[in-house]
């Protein structure tokens, strides 16, 4: 095992992970439900799952497609998503 990778997969995701809309969802759920432990195994799982199909096919993908084209294609839609959020926020707040 390349422990190397492995931090950094862990700290990468874990910086990302913090404070974005998956956190509040959990922090809204467990809020309503009263049920940490059956909400962090669901949650847990429901992650394990999203990282191992991102895994599985960034795996497929990169055997044709080059890392730098796959990182400039993600920069793109980041910035897309981005640009969406915020015309929305934008027209909420104006109209």
């Amino acid at each position: 095992m390349n422990w190397k990778i492995f931090f950094m997969a862990f700290a990468t995701l874990f910086v990302a992970e913090l404070g974005d809309k998956t956190q509040l969802a959990v922090f809204t759920l467990v809020t309503e439900s009263k049920a940490p432990w059956e909400v962090f195994f669901g949650s847990a799982l429901a992650l394990t799952v999203v990282t191992l199909i991102g895994v599985l096919f960034g795996d497929a993908v990169s055997r044709y497609i080059p890392s730098q084209y796959l990182r400039l294609g993600a920069a793109f839609l980041f910035i897309g998503i981005g640009a969406v959020i915020l015309w929305q926020t934008i027209g909420e707040l104006t109209g």
